[in-house]
């Protein structure tokens, strides 16, 4: 069980700059537990668990993992914290943003170098509520996935490609996923090496990588590579809430377009999505107006 401590280059709020990783409550892959963060994923080397704790005392991050992938997570674990992270490059243009980022100083990009393990969530999550996609994660990688090495025993690791690849049809209908989402997530697993490679390209390179791929588009490919880049810049487009939060944050009015999003973050360029992160985190949005979006269940079909 091999182990590293790291001293952070500056404020570092570990929750909210890896929070971002977990896919909903009952994340077989993500879990905090007495204050401390877990993350099995599966590695180049093979499986792998990492729990991360602050140790604020001593002003550095205590890491311990588990598994043939240890190594090469703990060897990436600045990375991952966002050590190559750069806030200071944003200029703030509001004052909104200007106090989100006065609130909340720690909040990095986190960077995992790993595409797959962004990209089939982020699949699962297209044009559904993000409960019925959370479920389905959840029961796809309790149903298919592996126990995680190392003492917590709920954590699961994600299939392999080949492992996606062999699930049949009718759990994919048992999880919610309709044949679009799974017939994308299985193109992606077929080409995992090829997608895998885009976490050592540039955002521009990765993203043409991604959408390559028929299923995947703009936001898919943004949201992926906003967590296996740390792509200060990868803006999501074609999101149901999130120019009608940035619009209205920004403005104070409603019904905000993608487009003119894009206009409200331009003096943000190389930085929007690092903006829209601070704006979320202001928790100026909108008031509701009508009932939540009912979640559907294809399963019962």
């Amino acid at each position: 069980m091999p182990a590293r401590t790291w001293d952070p280059p500056g404020p570092l709020d570990l929750h909210r700059t890896l929070g971002v990783l977990q896919r909903g409550p009952g994340d077989p892959a993500f879990g905090v537990r007495d204050g401390e963060l877990w993350r099995a994923c599966r590695t180049p080397e093979g499986p792998g668990t990492l729990r991360i704790a602050a140790r604020p005392a001593a002003g550095q991050i205590e890491a311990e993992a588990w598994g043939p992938g240890a190594d090469w997570l703990l060897d990436r674990l600045p990375e991952l914290l966002g050590e190559s992270d750069d806030p200071a490059r944003l200029t703030a243009r509001h004052r909104i943003v200007h106090e989100a980022r006065r609130r909340h100083p720690g909040v990095r990009l986190a960077r995992t170098g790993l595409v797959l393990e962004s990209l089939i969530p982020s699949i699962l999550e297209q044009k559904v509520t993000s409960d019925e996609a959370y479920r389905a994660w959840r029961l796809l990688l309790q149903r298919h996935g592996e126990p995680a090495p190392g003492p917590w025993e709920r954590m699961r690791v994600m299939p392999e490609p080949r492992g996606w690849a062999l699930i049949p049809s009718w759990e994919w209908h048992r999880a919610g996923v309709d044949a679009k989402r799974s017939s994308a997530i299985l193109r992606a697993v077929r080409a995992a090496r090829r997608m895998e490679e885009a976490a050592r390209m540039d955002l521009a390179d990765a993203t043409r990588r991604l959408m390559a791929l028929p299923g995947i588009g703009p936001w898919t490919a943004a949201e992926t590579l906003q967590r296996t880049l740390g792509a200060p810049d990868a803006i999501t487009v074609g999101d149901l809430h999130l120019p009608k939060i940035i619009g209205y944050a920004l403005t104070g009015r409603r019904g905000t377009t993608d487009e003119e999003m894009l206009e409200l973050l331009a003096p943000y360029e190389g930085q929007r999505h690092r903006a829209a992160r601070l704006i979320l985190l202001s928790g100026r949005v909108p008031p509701r107006r009508a009932p939540r979006f009912p979640v559907g269940d294809i399963a019962r079909l």
